[in-house]
């Protein structure tokens, strides 16, 4: 590798100085507080990444990313920036290539959303489609190769390009936020997994200031992490793919770190989109289904503590908005045409909302 030139240098102290200024123009995001049917005692609480500017949690990543790369030399003046994403990270990745002036391309399936598609190229990225989600590592690095390029590589970088002992991320964010709240110190903090940097970085602040807090990750059908957590392994790799976008892998990443994880649960996708959708309903805005996700394994958990009579608080993560999902989780066309049958779940949330109690999944046919 060439040494780096004074003018290399000078380039890249710049582009570190325009990412710190992005920071520093962006608000810290929100945390709502979700009102709930059933007694009180237990808070539900939703940090809200969608207000981000390119509107998900995935801007975080891409910052701490990019200032990684920078700060390691990787990427230069002259770089092409090549990222293999479901859609949320590259639409960030895209904002920040822009605001350096360099070229940025996303290699992604091709199932991914057109309103994704559609943010990638607003910021000016090119989207290189394959076919399965399973194809975009080693066609990102022909892509970079090919273009002598830096590919990002999230699914590796996630869980060390952010600092997990404070430095405003999100854990510290959390604890800060909820410092007024009746149950300051959260009981549990639910999130799911892409890359696993998110669950990695919480995790580890969590043990890091001794706070009794434990991460629970919500994991999709069809994704390998609750596979490779149970099993205590990280070899484990799925034939199908999670239809989850942004969330859900077919291989346990590099970045995911299950030594700092207390608990998983298996989602099933129906429940992630019937819970998408009764939130939207509940909050009057619109969600995604990761969240639906997020909120159906935070639902759950609640239900197990009321159960055991305990009292506290719980965190999840409201991961982007509903908009960039109208052509697929809120289609019902598209949802048959994928063969998910969200009624049951749906059932069971209008009875949760008429009783307060969330019966079981397995207490009505689904």
């Amino acid at each position: 590798m060439p040494k780096t030139s004074t003018e290399d240098r000078e380039w890249i102290a710049e582009a570190i100085r325009r990412v710190e200024a992005d920071t520093n123009r962006s608000a810290d995001t929100h945390l709502h507080v979700v009102n709930l049917p059933g007694p009180p005692g237990i808070d539900l609480y939703l940090k809200d990444e969608s207000v981000h500017p390119t509107g998900s949690l995935k801007h975080r990543l891409a910052r701490s990313l990019f200032l990684y790369a920078l700060c390691n030399g990787w990427i230069h003046r002259d770089s092409t920036v090549v990222e293999a994403s479901s859609g949320s990270t590259a639409v960030s990745e895209a904002y920040f290539a822009r605001l350096l002036g360099l070229p940025f391309i996303a290699v992604m399936p091709e199932a991914t959303s057109k309103e994704k598609v559609t943010l990638i190229e607003w910021h000016g990225g090119h989207c290189h489609f394959v076919k399965r989600s399973s194809e975009v590592y080693d066609e990102a690095r022909r892509v970079a190769a090919e273009r002598g390029g830096h590919y990002m590589d999230q699914f590796t970088y996630a869980e060390r390009a952010t600092d997990w002992r404070g430095n405003n991320n999100i854990a510290e964010s959390i604890f800060e936020q909820m410092a007024a709240e009746p149950h300051p110190v959260p009981s549990w903090i639910v999130v799911s997994a892409g890359t696993g940097g998110t669950s990695a970085t919480i995790g580890r602040y969590v043990r890091y200031r001794r706070h009794p807090t434990r991460v629970l990750v919500a994991d999709p059908e069809g994704s390998a992490f609750y596979q490779g957590w149970s099993r205590g392994t990280s070899d484990v790799t799925m034939s199908a793919q999670s239809r989850i976008e942004g969330i859900g892998r077919p291989r346990v990443e590099p970045s995911f770190v299950g030594g700092v994880i207390d608990d998983m649960e298996q989602v099933p996708d129906a429940a992630s989109i019937a819970t998408m959708r009764w939130l939207s309903a509940r909050m009057g805005r619109m969600v995604g289904a990761s969240t639906g996700t997020n909120v159906w394994a935070a639902l759950c958990l609640i239900e197990r503590m009321r159960h055991a009579g305990e009292q506290g608080s719980v965190v999840t993560l409201l991961c982007d908005a509903g908009e960039r999902y109208l052509s697929t989780y809120f289609d019902d066309g598209w949802l048959a045409g994928h063969g998910i049958d969200i009624a049951p779940y749906a059932r069971l949330l209008d009875a949760y909302d008429a009783t307060g109690e969330l019966l079981p999944a397995t207490a009505v046919r689904l």
